[in-house]
């Protein structure tokens, strides 16, 4: 696919919020959120020419800044854990921020999707903030469609069952 940078942001500029509230949903920070974003909108400008057709730029997006998440959560978990190892004393262990109004996320519905396992919480985020379907996001996650429906529907059981 032909990109230039004009078409790139357009095209960008579509997505942004839904791409910083998934991040910030994955991330439980605002900056760690803008980091990660950053780092997957850089990776997505440079290997534009990956891309096939305008079509899938959301889905593509979404796809780097899943990865892009997962790999600095597993930094920052190795990252945790050598200090522990370091330090005898308390160290930080989460840095989420509790709500904050722009975002149309109150602050029991992130404390909730906080209690999802990672996975549960990559498949909620791409459905609520992506608007994919399951079987999209089976593509993505490389999952089948029935798995990501049923992990999205237990992941939601226990939304629901902490909010109650």
């Amino acid at each position: 696919m032909k990109c230039d940078v004009d078409t790139f942001a357009r095209m960008y500029e579509e997505i942004y919020k839904d791409l910083y509230r998934f991040a910030l949903c994955m991330m439980k920070n605002e900056q760690d959120a803008e980091d990660a974003v950053s780092d997957a909108v850089l990776s997505g400008y440079e290997n534009i020419r990956k891309l096939r057709d305008e079509k899938a730029f959301k889905s593509w997006m979404f796809t780097i800044l899943a990865n892009t998440c997962k790999k600095k959560l597993q930094n920052r978990s190795r990252k945790f854990r050598m200090e522990k190892d370091m330090e005898s004393s308390e160290s930080e262990r989460n840095n989420f921020r509790t709500g904050h109004p722009d975002y149309g996320i109150s602050v029991d519905v992130q404390r909730a999707f906080l209690h999802l396992s990672e996975e549960e919480q990559t498949i909620i985020a791409l459905s609520v903030f992506g608007g994919y379907n399951s079987k999209e996001i089976g593509e993505m996650l490389k999952l089948n469609a029935n798995t990501v429906r049923s992990k999205r529907s237990r992941g939601l059981e226990k939304m629901e069952y902490i909010l109650a």
